[in-house]
């Protein structure tokens, strides 16, 4: 269970960065409360991982998943640009996750 709580988290990270972004710098009521309660659920799914998952590897995958998603969001929702350097960099963060799981 706590794997599915920690992969929860992650995509709520990604959801509450997308938040951030549409909020205009705190202008926008909405898309800043979404923004807060993403963080609040996000952070307490994580301690919920973290009852039972090594801190490193919980933290580590939890950043990942952010970082590889909110990526993805940012170049087909928000037409941000995606270079091969920028893929690679996620692929690295994929890879890295994937040996925090299995180590």
């Amino acid at each position: 269970m706590s794997w599915l709580w920690l992969g929860l988290a992650g995509l709520l990270e990604v959801g509450w960065a997308l938040a951030m972004k549409l909020s205009e710098g705190f202008t926008r009521p909405l898309p800043t409360l979404l923004m807060l309660a993403g963080m609040v659920a996000s952070f307490g799914l994580l301690a919920l991982a973290m009852r039972d998952l090594p801190l490193g590897t919980s933290y580590a995958i939890w950043t990942g998943i952010g970082a590889v998603g909110t990526l993805a969001v940012g170049a087909l929702y928000l037409g941000e640009s995606l270079s091969l350097q920028r893929v690679i960099a996620g692929l690295l963060i994929v890879t890295g996750m994937v040996l925090m799981k299995t180590a």
